[in-house]
């Protein structure tokens, strides 16, 4: 019996009930298991239901998935295999992702209650990153460099041994391809720990990429708390890389126990992204990019633009048609295909946006939409949160500098290029930036001074699997993505070759 089921049987609570004996499995080092760590409940965020359970990992699984995935990296030629043929079984994964794209998309909406479609597209983005990735691979030559002497000389590049992958629950399918892929690429085993509030889809993965072909014990998914089982996957002297996506706080303490082990970590980490409204943007251009960055998944997005400024001279009627068209965006299950704001993660991350909004408003705030929990009976069960805009608001406010992580964003004005440049770059993040306007050496002049590492100019929130992402400031350390990816999970070894006729001369016999 296959994990895989079809899209109805996924997002039947009765469906994952029968099959229980075989969903309760962790995957450890090519081997389905029954977890000996605490139970994980799966609750649907659009009716707060438990629909599934499943015994997590502990530290000691962690160490043996480490230990057997060295091994198997070594036992079964993957290190040494050649690099099309490491792509090819790449190729194969993607394949299978894009064949069971609607089963992910459908498990992954039931586990995160994120729309079916942008679980659709998350499926979709992981297929073509480990097609990319294999692509990469193919192509990823050493380097023959200019010789400062009497040698030739060469770089090439080696696998690091296992790579720990730590994933959100935001964008599991996605975000699990962006560090599996290339890593596994790159002639590595990977023990991926993906998030307790959707481990789902990551298993998933597993199952396929075991169908794909890919060597048994190279890949291991251990779902559990971060504090034991991300803490332990971290600490462990034979895991030679961390990649991490998540909360600020969690990825600074990561990197003080990476730089005790002198490991290289990669963190993208929180954001609190400006997107900047210049007069002569096309303004409904702008309006549908801004709802789009901000709203969808709920704001539940690193890079959410959840700071809006716009040009003091169109700021009164731009905000007023946001937030007429923010008015009018449907809350409700990620199922509807009507829906356009799904529920949040869980009804405490909900609670906890709401508090943040209302301690806003305390402080001054003034709520131009949203604001309240839904009162409609037919959402009460779910974590729902409407599309909410704040204003009267400074950047210095808390609710201008802290991330919300919820679909809320504040609006504010600005007077020209000086002051909305000295207002984006007054944080502490750096991920991503917007700029809408008609002038494009404007952007370009604007972008290259934001303090930012992905900069959108009339669209938001798009992605390539071959554009490098990286993180400034508190947003994170590390660049993902991009035809280099796969050399982040590798270690570089350069040779020199003597060519001359003539030793040294150092201890020679006189």
């Amino acid at each position: 019996m296959s994990l895989v089921a079809s899209t109805a049987e996924i997002a039947s609570t009765s469906t994952v009930d029968a099959d229980r004996d075989l969903l309760d499995r962790i995957f450890v080092a090519g081997r389905w298991e029954i977890g000996t760590g605490d139970i994980i409940e799966s609750v649907n965020p659009a009716t707060g239901q438990v629909f599934a359970t499943l015994h997590g990992a502990t530290a000691d699984t962690v160490d043996v998935a480490v230990r057997e995935g060295l091994a198997a990296a070594q036992q079964s030629g993957w290190t040494t295999m050649l690099p099309h043929e490491r792509a090819a079984v790449l190729h194969r994964i993607g394949n299978a992702i894009e064949a069971n794209a609607d089963r992910i998309a459908a498990l992954q909406t039931l586990d995160t209650g994120k729309t079916l479609t942008e679980t659709r597209a998350l499926a979709g983005s992981a297929a073509n990153t480990f097609r990319y990735m294999a692509a990469a691979l193919e192509t990823m030559d050493g380097s023959l460099t200019t010789p400062r002497g009497p040698w030739m000389t060469l770089s090439t590049f080696r696998p690091m041994g296992v790579i720990g992958a730590i994933t959100p629950w935001n964008s599991p399918i996605a975000s699990d391809a962006q560090k599996i892929a290339p890593a596994l690429a790159a002639g590595n085993a990977v023990v991926s720990k993906p998030p307790v509030w959707a481990p789902w889809v990551t298993l998933l993965l597993a199952r396929l990429a075991e169908d794909a072909g890919l060597p048994r014990g190279l890949l291991s998914v251990l779902p559990g708390p971060g504090r034991t089982v991300g803490e332990a996957l971290v600490r462990h002297p034979q895991v030679a890389k961390v990649s991490f996506t998540g909360g600020t706080t969690t990825g600074r303490h990561l990197a003080h126990v990476a730089a005790d082990k002198l490991m290289p970590i990669t963190l993208e980490l929180g954001g609190k992204s400006p997107t900047i409204v210049f007069d002569d943007a096309d303004i409904d251009r702008a309006l549908q990019g801004i709802l789009f960055g901000v709203f969808s998944s709920s704001g539940q997005s690193c890079i959410a633009g959840s700071r809006i400024f716009v040009q003091r001279s169109i700021f009164d009627n731009f905000t007023a048609e946001l937030v007429r068209r923010a008015s009018a965006l449907r809350v409700g299950p990620g199922a509807d295909p009507a829906t356009d704001v799904a529920p949040m993660i869980t009804r405490a991350h909900r609670d906890s946006v709401a508090t943040m909004v209302d301690d806003a408003v305390r402080a001054g705030a003034q709520i131009l939409c949203g604001g309240a929990i839904p009162d409609d009976p037919a959402l009460a069960a779910g974590s729902f949160y409407p599309p909410t805009i704040l204003a009267g608001v400074t950047n210095a406010d808390t609710i201008a500098q802290d991330e919300v992580f919820g679909p809320v964003a504040v609006i504010m004005p600005f007077d020209d290029e000086a002051d909305v440049i000295a207002q984006a770059n007054d944080t502490v993040f750096g991920l991503a930036s917007g700029i809408w306007t008609e002038d494009y050496r404007r952007a370009l002049r604007v972008g290259e001074a934001i303090d930012a590492g992905t900069v959108w100019v009339n669209t938001y929130k798009q992605f390539s699997i071959s554009t490098p992402f990286t993180g400034l400031r508190d947003s994170g350390l590390g660049t993902e993505k991009g035809r280099d990816a796969v050399r982040q999970y590798c270690d570089q070894k350069s040779f020199y070759l003597d060519r001359s006729d003539s030793p040294l001369g150092w201890g020679r016999a006189r």
